[in-house]
C-alpha cells in the first residue's frame, strides 16, 4: 500500500517545513507509485529517479541544518519530455530524436523549478512533435485518461496532465501552440494555466512553431498553479520572443476572486462547437461567476484556419529536411500533414501573420468592456483512445486535428487562459477556459480561484 501524502504540492511543502514529513519520503512516495500505475497509464517516457533522491535529500538537509527552504521545497513534479533535462535526451515525442545527444544542461523554467527545491521524477509522454491533441504515439504509445483507460488523456502534454491527475506528481510543466495544455487539462479533470505569448522564458523547450508556442503548468488546484507560476517567472534572454514583463500572483491577489470583474461568456462559434456538456459547464461557471452577457468575437473561423495555416508552414518547414532524409521515422499521425505545411506558399503564411494582427485587434477591444471571458475548453469530453472522429451535433468531426478547435483561436493571439476543470454531471470532467486581456493572469487565476472556492470546479485525484 502507498503511504498517502498531502495531495496539493502548497500543503505538502509546509508539512517539509514543519518536519511531519521529510522530502526523502515525498519522493519515494511518488516514485512508487509510478511505478504502480505509469504501466497502465503511459505518462512517463523517462524516469529521472536518480535525480530525484538527490534533490530530496538536499532539502531534508537544508532542514536539518535549519536553513530556510524555497517555495516549492520537496514539492514533486515531471516536465513535457520537450524540455530539456541535463544529462537526458530530450525526445519530444519523436522517434527521429532518439539518438539526439543528451542536454548539457536544464531548460530556463526546470532551472527556476530546482532552484525553488521541487522534486523532477521524470519526462512525459506527448504527441510527436506536439503536433497533435490526443497523445496517441505510434512510437512511445498512448496515454491513457486516468478517469477512463478507455479514453484518451488529450493532447500534446497528455503526459503531463494525466500524470497530474492520476497523483504522479503535484504539478507537471506542458506546451501549448493550439491547446496542448487546455485540452489534456479539460479531458483529465485538472487546473492549467497558458500564459499570456512571451510571458515564460521558452529557452530549452524543443520548438514546434515558433510563434505560437507557450509553455506553463498543470496542478490540481489554483493556489498551487499560481504559486508555481510564480516560481517559474524570470528574465531570460535567451528566448527571442521573451516580453521580459513579470506578474506578483500572490495570495492577496488571488483571493481576491472575482469580485469586481466584468465577465462576459463567449458565444456564436464557441457554442456552435460544444456539445450538451459542454456547454453545460459554461453554463454553470457563468451562474457561479454572474456573468451574464453574451460574448461575439467575429471571424474566429477565420482566425482558427490563419492559425492552421501559421503551423503548418512553420512546423512543415522545421522538419522539411528529415522529412526528406528518414520519412519512414516519423510519426504515420503527423507525417503528412508535416508535409502538406512545407508546401504552403509563403504568400499565405503572410497574410495569415497579417490576419492575427488584425483580429488582436478585435479581442482587444472586446476587452476594453469585459475582464474574463468564459468559454468551453473542448467541444467534448475525452474520446476514446482510436476514435476516428467526434460528432458535434449533426456534424462529424476528424478527432485529432478538431479536439482543439476551441482552444486555437485563443492562442492564435497569445491570450492568457486558465482551465478550470468541470463535471456537469456524473461522467467525465470537461473543462472551461476562462479568458483575459493580455498580461492579466492574474484575472483569469481570480476567476479559476472562485469557481473552485465555490466547488463548481474542482480537480480529483484519481485512485487506483
Amino acid at each position: 500500500m502507498i503511504k498517502d501524502f498531502p495531495e496539493t504540492a502548497t500543503l505538502c511543502s509546509a508539512l517539509i517545513r514543519s518536519g511531519e514529513v521529510s522530502a526523502l519520503e515525498v519522493a519515494q512516495c511518488h516514485l512508487e507509485r509510478i511505478s504502480q500505475l505509469n504501466g497502465e497509464l503511459n505518462c512517463f517516457t523517462t524516469l529521472t529517479e536518480a535525480r530525484a533522491i538527490a534533490e530530496a535529500q538536499s532539502i531534508d538537509q537544508l532542514r536539518a541544518r535549519s536553513q530556510p527552504l524555497p517555495a516549492l521545497a520537496g514539492v514533486v513534479y515531471s516536465v513535457k519530455n520537450l524540455f530539456d533535462v541535463q544529462s537526458q535526451v530530450t525526445l519530444a515525442g519523436a522517434k527521429i530524436r532518439l539518438n539526439d545527444k543528451p542536454a548539457d544542461k536544464d531548460a530556463y523554467l526546470v532551472d527556476r523549478l530546482k532552484g525553488a527545491g521541487a522534486v523532477l521524477t521524470g519526462m512525459l509522454n506527448m504527441d510527436a512533435y506536439a503536433y497533435g491533441f490526443t497523445t496517441e504515439n505510434t512510437h512511445f504509445g498512448v496515454t491513457r485518461n486516468p478517469h477512463d483507460l478507455r479514453c484518451v488523456a488529450g493532447g500534446s502534454s497528455g503526459g503531463s496532465a494525466a500524470a497530474v491527475a492520476a497523483g504522479l506528481s503535484h504539478f507537471s510543466l506542458g506546451s501549448d501552440t493550439n491547446g496542448s495544455i487546455r485540452v489534456p487539462a479539460s479531458f483529465c479533470g485538472i487546473f492549467g494555466l497558458k500564459p499570456t505569448f512571451g510571458r515564460l522564458s521558452r529557452s530549452g523547450a524543443f520548438p514546434f512553431v515558433s510563434s505560437l508556442d507557450h509553455v506553463g503548468p498543470l496542478a490540481r488546484n489554483v493556489s498551487d498553479l499560481s504559486l508555481i507560476y510564480d516560481v517559474l517567472q524570470g528574465h531570460d534572454p535567451l528566448d527571442p520572443a521573451y516580453a521580459n514583463r513579470s506578474l506578483d500572483m500572490t495570495s492577496a491577489t488571488l483571493h481576491q476572486g472575482s469580485e469586481g470583474l466584468r465577465i462576459g461568456v463567449l458565444t456564436d462559434y464557441f457554442e456552435k462547437w460544444a456539445d450538451p456538456r459542454a456547454r453545460k459547464a459554461v453554463q454553470m461557471a457563468a451562474n457561479a461567476l454572474g456573468a451574464k452577457d453574451a460574448v461575439v468575437l467575429e471571424h474566429t473561423e477565420k482566425a482558427r484556419a490563419a492559425a492552421f495555416v501559421i503551423t503548418g508552414s512553420e512546423a512543415g518547414s522545421q522538419y522539411l529536411n528529415e522529412l526528406r532524409q528518414i520519412p519512414e521515422d516519423f510519426e504515420p499521425l503527423s507525417r503528412e500533414r508535416l508535409l502538406a505545411g512545407a508546401l504552403i506558399p509563403a504568400a499565405w503564411y503572410h497574410k495569415a501573420q497579417r490576419f492575427r494582427r488584425w483580429y488582436q485587434a478585435q479581442a482587444a477591444e472586446v476587452f476594453k468592456h469585459f475582464d474574463v471571458l468564459i468559454a468551453p475548453a473542448t467541444p467534448c469530453s475525452a474520446t476514446e483512445v482510436g476514435a476516428p472522429t467526434l460528432k458535434i451535433g449533426s456534424i462529424e468531426l476528424p478527432t485529432r486535428p478538431n479536439v482543439g478547435l476551441l482552444t486555437q483561436p485563443i492562442s492564435f493571439i497569445g491570450l492568457p487562459v486558465t482551465v478550470a476543470a468541470m463535471w456537469p454531471d456524473a461522467g467525465l470532467p470537461i473543462g472551461v477556459q476562462l479568458i483575459a486581456a493580455p498580461w492579466r493572469e492574474d484575472l483569469c487565476l481570480r476567476a479559476a480561484w472562485t469557481l473552485e472556492q465555490s466547488k463548481v470546479a474542482e480537480s480529483r485525484l484519481k485512485t487506483f
